[in-house]
């Protein structure tokens, strides 16, 4: 599908005054600065994992989230 084009004073006003932008946008090339991703190996003791599993499943997420959620949660409160 091919985006609309338009003048960059009318897209800010239309942002401005809330209006739906979304067919202006080029989402498949979008990237958000400063979120890129860099993988990492962690050891965890069983006892850890069983417990990460447990926690995950009772909000309903993945292993990988609650690990995330956490630590991120703990480095926002360490700033």
């Amino acid at each position: 599908m091919k985006k609309k084009c338009t003048k960059a004073e009318e897209f800010d006003k239309k942002f401005d005054k809330g209006e739906d932008i979304a067919e202006y946008l080029d989402t498949k090339r979008a990237k958000r600065p400063g979120r890129e991703q860099k993988r990492v190996n962690v050891d965890f003791p069983i006892w850890m994992v069983e417990s990460l599993d447990k926690e995950a499943k009772r909000l309903g997420v993945t292993r990988q989230s609650i690990i995330k959620i956490w630590i991120a949660e703990r480095l926002k409160n360490s700033a």
